[in-house]
């Protein structure tokens, strides 16, 4: 496979850079300053780079732990969201394009041949037709961004590579009638999520790119691998690896795999394992848990993606392998790789990079993705991919025109649709008014007979809101008020209003007096007494009407209350005894 960049003809580049030249056409100039914001677990790397004429320079360079409680939800934009904005302030940063990078694991990539097109939007189009026949989701929820590789190879290999792997070519075609593009895929709901974690830190998102792409770019900055020298850059994470195989600012072949300690590594396939891969010896299992673990269960996923890497590409043999991060556990990575493959492996120092600031040197190690995010940003180019602002197909005239006439027919036929349907409610709204007009004739020779009941009705729903259980209330009044030898009760009544009215008769004034505090005492709301004195034949000398108001608020637990006792003399409950009136 070649590298446009290397040995394309010049047909190829010419047409190459004037697609790229009709960039500006379709999207803004970038920034003259980006911050690059990437998270790796519970952890923020921050990148700023300014572009000075045709170079692009790191000018900071930061990493800060999200301050957020252990049982947070990371895969909540607005709680990731709001702990990158707090790293911000901390640092007092005001970003202010900022651009973001997507894991392997959130896309999908192809390599596929293409005719030489000029035009952007028509090669977009072409493009966009062929991609969407792979696509595990339906192309509606599909944002597609493409780079342009160069020529193509002569056969692009067809076979499915291992799980996590999604590139593959295209049918094979001549060199000189074709050009190789790498095609990447996200759906829509991983372009929503970035949105709404700047939204939550409050930080302007300019750019999504691709994190293995800004691996590139650090990775070509800084001047380790030789141009032309193809390189495995292994980036370790806290719970994954991602492996990018890169030849200069090339990304041929990536792949993301999540670790499981404790696995162990397949033996060497020769014939169609990689150059680098063969003799590579099979290492004893470390127990599950131990600080090996992590390294060998890595260089499991790194062995199969070199494996599958050689049989997409034998033409471009591994020469390097560099591992990257800030887990701890990259020099014994690579001391674990140098003793399975052949060539030199190490761990890539970012600091190498040209005039970093020294107080930037120590978070460089982990911040690579953000580095390269940043410098390809703040490019006059711009991100090799931005799903924030992808290359968009043209819409074909002859389709608008379509949407047009289509649009117009069902217009149309909606018209109609409505016209026939009015008709007939309004036949049905005719019909009904006709029922209704007889029911209102008849109801009108009833409408004495109506308005008697709704009175009727009136004073009954009165009775029943204002009615209460006033045989429990007889009951406790008979309990509260003073035995029967002192006063007794000659008429009780109940007022519309639900007030108690009591006509009593007492042998002294001072028990009245005392009557009013008892029945406060009850609960009952009772109006000031009035006595008035007579002449009874059975002592009972001193008159009063009591009229008691009962709360909403008030309780009677009969069952407590304390009656007293009945008198030695009562009949009441003779028979016979009511018939002669009171004894």
């Amino acid at each position: 496979m070649l590298d446009k960049n290397a040995i394309s003809p010049p047909s190829v580049t010419r047409r190459a850079s004037r697609l790229g030249a009709s960039r500006p056409r379709f999207r803004p100039r970038s920034p003259r300053t980006v911050t690059a914001i990437d998270t790796d677990g519970r952890t923020v790397w921050i990148a700023q780079a300014a572009s000075k004429g045709d170079q692009v320079e790191i000018s900071r360079i930061e990493s800060l732990p999200l301050e957020l409680p252990p049982e947070a939800d990371l895969t909540d934009p607005s709680v990731l969201g709001a702990g990158i904005g707090k790293a911000l302030r901390s640092l007092r940063l005001k970003p202010g394009a900022v651009v973001m990078g997507v894991p392997r694991t959130k896309l999908i990539l192809r390599t596929i041949n293409v005719p030489v097109i000029d035009d952007i939007r028509e090669l977009a189009s072409v493009i966009h037709f062929q991609i969407n026949k792979d696509l595990p989701f339906r192309s509606e929820e599909a944002v597609i961004d493409f780079k342009i590789r160069g020529e193509a190879s002569m056969t692009s290999p067809l076979e499915e590579p291992p799980t996590g792997v999604e590139m593959t070519g295209g049918l094979g075609s001549p060199a000189s009638s074709k050009m190789e593009v790498l095609v990447a895929a996200v759906q829509k709901a991983v372009v929503s999520f970035a949105e709404s974690v700047a939204e939550a830190a409050g930080v302007q998102l300019s750019g999504l790119g691709l994190r293995a792409y800004a691996n590139a770019r650090c990775l070509e900055a800084s001047g380790v691998a030789p141009p032309g020298e193809t390189v495995a850059f292994v980036s370790l994470g806290p719970s994954e690896a991602h492996i990018d195989v890169i030849r200069g600012d090339t990304l041929l072949f990536s792949r993301g795999a999540t670790i499981k300690a404790g696995g162990q590594c397949p033996p060497s396939v020769d014939g169609g394992a990689h150059p680098a891969a063969r003799g590579a010896e099979r290492p004893e299992a470390s127990e599950a848990g131990s600080p090996n673990s992590f390294v060998e269960s890595a260089c499991i996923e790194v062995v199969r993606t070199l494996h599958s890497s050689a049989g997409l590409f034998p033409d471009s043999p591994i020469a390097r392998i560099l591992t990257a991060g800030a887990s701890g556990f990259e020099e014994g990575m690579a001391s674990a790789l140098a003793s399975r493959f052949p060539v030199p492996c190490g761990v890539f120092d970012p600091s190498t990079l040209p005039e970093l600031p020294f107080d930037s040197v120590r978070h460089a190690r982990g911040a690579v993705s953000a580095i390269g995010l940043a410098m390809g940003a703040a490019d006059p180019a711009g991100l090799p991919l931005n799903f924030l602002d992808p290359k968009k197909p043209a819409v074909e005239r002859n389709l608008v025109r379509r949407r047009v006439l289509i649009s117009l027919t069902t217009a149309a036929a909606l018209f109609l649709i409505l016209v026939v349907a009015r008709v007939r409610m309004v036949s049905k709204r005719l019909a009904i008014s006709s029922e209704i007009q007889a029911e209102l004739v008849e109801a009108e020779k009833k409408r004495s007979i109506y308005r008697a009941m709704r009175q009727q009705a009136v004073t009954v729903n009165d009775w029943l809101k204002g009615s209460r259980d006033w045989l429990d209330h007889y009951a406790y009044l008979s309990a509260v008020l003073p035995p029967a030898e002192d006063l007794f009760v000659s008429s009780l009544t109940i007022s519309g209003q639900g007030a108690i009215r009591l006509s009593v008769q007492a042998r002294s004034g001072e028990i009245l007096s005392k009557l009013d505090k008892q029945l406060r005492t009850a609960g009952y709301d009772v109006k000031p007494l009035a006595i008035t004195p007579g002449i009874d034949r059975f002592g009972y000398d001193f008159r009063s009407t009591v009229e008691l108001g009962v709360p909403e608020k008030l309780r009677i637990d009969i069952a407590s209350a304390q009656f007293p006792a009945r008198p030695a003399d009562d009949a009441s409950l003779e028979p016979g005894a009511l018939k002669g009136g009171r004894p």
